[in-house]
């Protein structure tokens, strides 16, 4: 960006010596390109994102610039001489530079390009071809920025070739007023459909290069969401916080997509990036063949000519569009993000009442339901009506002020038609002139609900950003508990564990779960028992003190009511390892061990699974994993609890026998347990409602 920045300082001067001599152009080029030059030179310091349009727009700063000087020069060919490159175009790109190095400090932006630069920072390796090309390798964030740029050189080029098929209809038209058949199909065949061509030629190439482009990032900045939401068991600790953040299964699978091209509801940031640009380069295009058809026209009913006096009539009448639209419009983007988390709250629902069917229907609980999930609805439903309410106002002001915009050019153009000063073809392009400068401007009323709903998106994966930023932070923060990895137990020191809402739990001075003895803690409900070992395996933040377990050992925990992944039944047996990790043979020899020889034979089956299997079979595939992974410390919370005594003792025989080298240590209320065990430990509470642990006599029974 510096070689680039300092390009253009040079070429700024050169433009500025040239201007002194005589040339207007040229010395507006120089001036408006030293600052040009600076914030190209500054441009490390922004958005990873935006540097690929300063880059771009400086580049075209200098060519543009040059291909002016060499017009004014005489040095550009005659045949093209309604294609010369007016002064107005390298001062737009300039404009541009310092236009996106302005706004890449507005918070809104900043919000945006916080997500978007950690596509275009990653150091990931990729793969991309180019047809007939083989395929190459590349960083990641090198073919992003590539891809990038394509695209906003495709879009401007698009932008030209509008500008000369605009000349074009004005031949044709021209041809037919004039009853010039030789002309007309001239204009059409050789002029028209030969840009028409290459307009078409263009866009698909845009829309495969886009498409593409689209897909990787999604792919990527999904992959980063899952990672960050994942790691370090921030999905559980965004639970504990809770908050706002509802529903991340939508933020990713849903927002990023929005996020980044809108899906079917609108435009993300990169269409809205590549859409502003392509609209602004259709502006100063325009704009300068509408500036000079309409130099002459008289303002009705004042007979004075205004020198571009369209120009100026659609920059006041977006203006006065813009403030309208978004007054009416205001609240909208509120109402947005309401109806994502309400349509999210009612999935959600759906999909839990599927997953617990069983218990609905055995407590008859249909009812019940019906009315929640039409609650839910009925939240849907009222932010539904005044979002119409809104769009209903939005819709009949833009269809208004739309229909005018075909009015206004042929009002101040028709006097010079009629008087004959003025072609039916070149009507027709002061027409479509100033169609496309009113619809540049207009920008925002024409896009104003999905600038409303982005808004909302934005809103939503940042505030997603936080809650796993507050996530990850918690348990970091002094005083905490501290996690080491050392000698042969699990040692407890200083220990106190705290709920979310800060109240104390539980308070331990100094424990020690010894690998010789297999340990059995009991206690009453809600004392901390199973918080205890969540503790110990580094899930639960809250609290102070140390935690010292094995280094280079792993711990397994067994929860109450085990999770099964979707897929097939492989993949749940495997878990938390993928599926492939171990051989069917493995796994059929411990479904069989554990007692589920009835379904062993079902790998490759896929099923909801804790609707096909009774509460006791899911505790028994539960121990059938810890039987395949091999736990050094193996952590019962109450795992067994489903299944009756015998099956119990059984499956603690097992565990005893497959796992002779595994340390336990069970939660458990039953006493049948207690001759499973070698030790006892009892969680006790004191008069404050803190629990302690406390060894108890082992007797057995």
């Amino acid at each position: 960006m510096r070689i680039l920045g300092l390009a253009v300082a040079i070429f700024s001067v050169i433009a500025l010596v040239i201007g002194v001599k005589g040339d207007t152009g040229a010395l507006m080029i120089g001036v408006i390109g030293i600052p040009c030059a600076a914030l190209t030179f500054l441009s490390l310091s922004i958005s990873s994102f935006l540097k690929n349009f300063v880059a771009i727009f400086a580049f075209e700063t200098i060519l543009f610039g040059a291909l002016y000087l060499a017009g004014s020069a005489q040095y550009w060919p005659a045949a093209f001489a309604d294609y010369t490159i007016p002064e107005t175009l390298p001062l737009t790109m300039a404009v541009f530079v310092i236009a996106v190095f302005g706004a890449s400090y507005i918070p809104i932006v900043r919000s945006m390009t916080r997500i978007a630069d950690r596509y275009f920072e990653q150091n990931e390796p990729g793969t991309f071809r180019i047809w007939p090309l083989p395929e190459m390798r590349l960083l990641e964030r090198r073919i992003a920025s590539m891809m990038l740029v394509s695209l906003v050189l495709i879009n401007q080029i698009v932008v030209g070739v509008t500008v000369v098929l605009t000349y074009a209809r004005r031949d044709i038209f021209n041809a037919l007023q004039a009853k010039n058949a030789g002309n007309f199909w001239y204009a059409l065949i050789f002029e028209f459909l030969v840009w028409a061509m290459i307009y078409v030629a263009f866009a698909v190439t845009n829309y495969v290069v886009s498409s593409t482009f689209i897909l990787r990032w999604r792919r990527w900045l999904t992959k980063f969401y899952v990672a960050h939401w994942l790691d370090g068991a921030a999905h559980y600790r965004m639970s504990l916080i809770g908050g706002e953040t509802d529903n991340p299964d939508q933020r990713i699978s849903e927002d990023v997509n929005l996020f980044l091209d809108g899906g079917d509801q609108g435009y993300g940031i990169y269409s809205f990036s590549v859409m502003l640009i392509s609209t602004f380069s259709s502006l100063a295009a325009f704009s300068i063949l509408l500036w000079n058809l309409s130099s002459d026209f008289i303002v009705p009913g004042l007979g004075i000519a205004v020198p571009g006096s369209l120009f100026w009539v659609a920059l006041l009448y977006a203006a006065f569009g813009t403030f309208v639209a978004m007054y009416i419009g205001k609240g909208y983007a509120a109402l947005s993000f309401k109806r994502q988390r309400y349509e999210a709250n009612m999935r959600f629902s759906l999909a839990r009442l599927r997953e617990y069917g069983e218990q609905v229907a055995l407590l008859h609980g249909e009812d019940t339901e019906k009315q929640s999930v039409m609650g839910r609805f009925g939240e849907i439903f009222a932010n539904y009506m005044q979002i119409i309410d809104k769009r209903k106002k939005i819709t009949a002001f833009s269809g208004l002020y739309g229909q005018m915009n075909v009015v206004i050019p042929y009002v101040f153009g028709a006097p010079f038609y009629f008087a004959g000063k003025m072609e039916l073809g070149q009507l027709t392009q002061v027409a479509n002139s100033f169609g496309e400068v009113i619809g540049a401007f207009n920008f925002i009323v024409d896009n104003y609900v999905y600038l409303a709903s982005y808004r909302a998106v934005l809103d939503r994966l940042t505030s997603f950003d936080n809650a796993i930023e507050r996530a990850n932070l918690l348990g970091t923060k002094a005083p905490h508990i501290v996690l080491e990895r050392a000698g042969d137990d699990v040692v407890l020191s200083n220990l106190k564990v705290d709920l979310p809402q800060g109240e104390e739990l539980l308070q331990v001075d100094h424990f020690r779960f010894n690998g010789q003895q297999r340990t059995l803690v009991s206690g009453p409900s809600g004392s901390g028992k199973s918080t205890l070992l969540r503790a110990i395996v580094g899930a639960w933040p809250y609290g102070e003190g140390k935690v010292s377990t094995p280094a280079g050992q792993n711990i397994l925990l067994l929860p109450q009511r085990p999770y099964f992944p979707l897929g097939s039944l492989r993949s749940v047996v495997s878990y938390p390892s993928a599926e492939g990790t171990y051989r069917d043979a493995e796994i059929v020899a411990v479904l069989n061990e554990v007692g589920l020889s009835h379904i062993s034979a079902n790998l490759d089956e896929s099923h909801i699974w804790t609707q096909q299997l009774s509460g006791g079979e899911q505790q028994r595939l539960a121990v059938a994993r810890a039987l395949l992974a091999k736990p050094d410390w193996l952590l019962l919370d109450e795992a067994t609890s489903a299944l009756d005594e015998k099956s119990e003792k059984r499956l603690y025989d097992i565990i005893k026998m497959s796992l002779p080298n595994t340390k336990v240590v069970s939660i458990g209320h039953r006493s049948s347990l207690i001759g499973m065990h070698d030790r006892m430990v009892e969680m006790v509470r004191g008069a404050d409602g803190t629990s302690t642990l406390r060894e108890a006599v082992l007797a057995t029974s």
